[in-house]
């Protein structure tokens, strides 16, 4: 496996452990805010997309045939990913103390870009290829 399919992988794994810990603190505590929306985001953004990234990364050049479009690309994603996904955390338990929507928007917008830039490596990556034409058998 490439490094960055084997740390998106790793992040997601680590983002699940994290929604556990933070889910089991609702238990103890209630579901109340911030947390529920640090967990879902951890469970959704963390466990679920990081691991369908990591998949992606490993499975969709080998099924297109294709190599990755740019792995500098997939870098700057995992980077901006992880980034958006803990400043959104973050941004969860200011809006809780008082302050405003504006760190929590502002690494929403992270994380989009952080989708955007994968979905692009994806789309360029899968392609499609035009099939070469089979000369006519001779007559």
């Amino acid at each position: 496996m490439s490094k960055i399919t084997v740390w998106f992988i790793r992040c997601g794994i680590i983002y699940f452990v994290l929604a556990m810990v933070v889910g089991i603190f609702m238990t103890v505590t209630g579901p109340t805010y911030p947390f529920k929306p640090v967990h879902t985001h951890f469970n959704l953004l963390g466990w679920m997309s990081m691991m369908i990234y990591g998949v992606g990364y490993h499975i969709l050049p080998r099924f297109s045939g294709n190599p990755l479009w740019s792995d500098k690309m997939s870098y700057v994603h995992i980077w901006l990913a992880n980034i958006g996904l803990i400043g959104m955390a973050c941004g969860w338990v200011i809006l809780s103390k008082g302050g405003s929507y504006g760190i929590l928007h502002g690494f929403s917008m992270v994380e989009g870009i952080s989708i955007l830039l994968f979905a692009l490596n994806m789309f360029l990556t899968i392609k499609a290829v035009p099939t070469p034409v089979k000369p006519k058998p001779a007559q």
